[in-house]
């Protein structure tokens, strides 16, 4: 624990003083506690908080708990085979023992498809008396040693042994699910709120190639307990093998795959080395299979050449990004400098839909800037003369954290320039931002006050 904090201390502090949203991966309720008392929000216990002292953390702090299972889930036993033997024929054709009308002998190769059926229609015609033959006896004897090497289910059809890929889901299963949803509701038990909670099956942890193949297929059935299932399939061993990549480092893409594959099947958490690489495979996939336009708000601003024509400039280009739609814009407002700007700025919101993803739709947001003209001066970046500046404020669901992109914008409740702008475009913003829990502040605290209303913004 002592090592293991010195570690991460320093990377939790840097993590949360850049904004970002910070889950300590640990077995030791010690470590658990420092970090959530630096400001980490999730505790990620491999051990599925099985330890009572880390369930004490928990239940003292309002953090995300992942319940992880680590460990074997079955008894190693082979791949599933199944014992199809309802007639003399098919046993033989099992055994690989044919009849003759002196005794048996057995066959050096077992023969399939046309042969097969032929062969066995020969030793049903062979074992047709009454009478028990020894060849009948033998086959028998066989059958019975035969059943005591299978493990899964036998079932009474003709044809013979069937054996399987993967081993059987139910019994890895019944053990995984039972871990999460035990350990879930021990949690719950001593006061974590139910919402706290997401599920983590730990592929790669205690588990063969195949168990964590059967896993991950089974995702929809994990997903049906309830809580929100993490993917935290990176580079692990069973994605070489389905992919075929030897090497761990070289295997983002083919994680990429499983983690849509999780995604389509109900996972909501993802957890990946490469996460540019992820993001950009899921934002793709989601924008085809999932059609979603939700309702989003873009302030604009501009403080030199023509403002207003600027403004309606910038709307029509939304409008022309992909998956996009403006629905409505304000009027243009005359406002106060604020944050450092030195000019006054004409001030205006659009409101739009659309279905691309939030970090997806502020690059296109930043084409459009780079397409009026705007420059960046360094160490001017947010107080600068600017033809355009387009802000995602607000967009419908979404949440995000970091230095490029945070959702809900954490000035909106502050900008008058934007709350009021926003009174052409709705009833009552400040009652609906504070519903989706933005704190706004009275006028008279707020920045950036409108001084006059420069009219309606003609872009279509």
């Amino acid at each position: 624990p002592d090592e293991e904090g010195k570690r991460v201390i320093p990377v939790i502090r840097a993590l949360v003083d850049a904004g970002a949203i910070v889950s300590i991966d640990t077995r030791h309720p010690e470590v658990a506690r420092l970090a959530v008392k630096l400001g980490a929000s999730i505790i990620n216990d491999v051990t599925g908080f099985t330890n009572p002292e880390m369930v004490r953390v928990a239940q003292e702090s309002d953090c995300g708990c992942i319940v992880m299972h680590a460990g074997e889930v079955s008894e190693r036993a082979p791949r599933q085979t199944v014992t199809l033997d309802s007639t003399a024929a098919a046993r033989a054709a099992a055994a690989g023992i044919t009849g003759t009308a002196s005794g048996v002998s057995t066959l050096p190769s077992a023969p399939t498809g046309a042969a097969a059926n032929a062969k066995a229609a020969d030793i049903a015609a062979a074992s047709a008396p009454d009478e028990p033959t020894a060849a009948a006896e033998r086959l028998d004897e066989v059958m019975r040693r035969s059943a005591r090497g299978v493990t899964s289910t036998s079932v009474a059809l003709a044809g013979g042994n069937r054996r399987f890929t993967l081993p059987e889901e139910a019994p890895i299963m019944r053990r995984v699910m039972g871990f999460l949803g035990d350990q879930a509701r021990e949690l719950m038990r001593a006061g974590v709120a139910r919402d706290r909670i997401c599920i983590d099956p730990g592929p790669g942890f205690g588990k063969l190639a195949d168990e964590d193949v059967v896993i991950q297929r089974a995702c929809a059935k994990m997903v049906s307990m309830g809580y929100p299932v993490l993917c935290a399939v990176s580079r692990k061993r069973f994605v070489g093998a389905v992919s075929g990549v030897t090497e761990a480092p070289a295997r983002d893409a083919a994680t990429a795959g499983v983690c849509i594959a999780a995604v389509a099947a109900g996972a909501r958490v993802l957890r990946v080395h490469d996460v540019a690489g992820v993001s950009q495979a899921l934002d793709s996939y989601w924008a085809i299979a999932h059609p979603d336009p939700r309702r989003a708000f873009v302030a604009l601003g501009s403080n030199v050449g023509d403002r207003v024509e600027y403004l309606a400039r910038a709307c029509e280009l939304i409008n022309a990004i992909p998956l996009t739609c403006v629905t409505g814009v304000s009027h243009a407002y005359e406002t106060d400098p604020a944050y450092g700007i030195a000019l006054p700025v004409a001030n205006a919101v659009a409101e739009i839909k659309t279905e691309l993803a939030p970090l997806v739709l502020l690059d296109a947001l930043m084409g459009v800037e780079k397409q009026l003209g705007r420059k960046r001066v360094p160490g001017q970046e947010g107080h600068g003369p600017r033809t355009i500046d387009c802000d995602l404020l607000w967009m419908e669901g979404e949440t995000h954290a970091g230095r490029k992109l945070a959702l809900p914008h954490p000035l909106l409740g502050e900008r008058d320039f934007v709350l009021v702008p926003m009174e052409d475009l709705m009833h009552d913003p400040v009652r609906f931002l504070t519903h989706a829990g933005i704190s706004i502040k009275p006028r008279e605290e707020r920045v950036g006050l409108v001084r006059a209303d420069l009219g309606e913004i003609s872009w279509e």
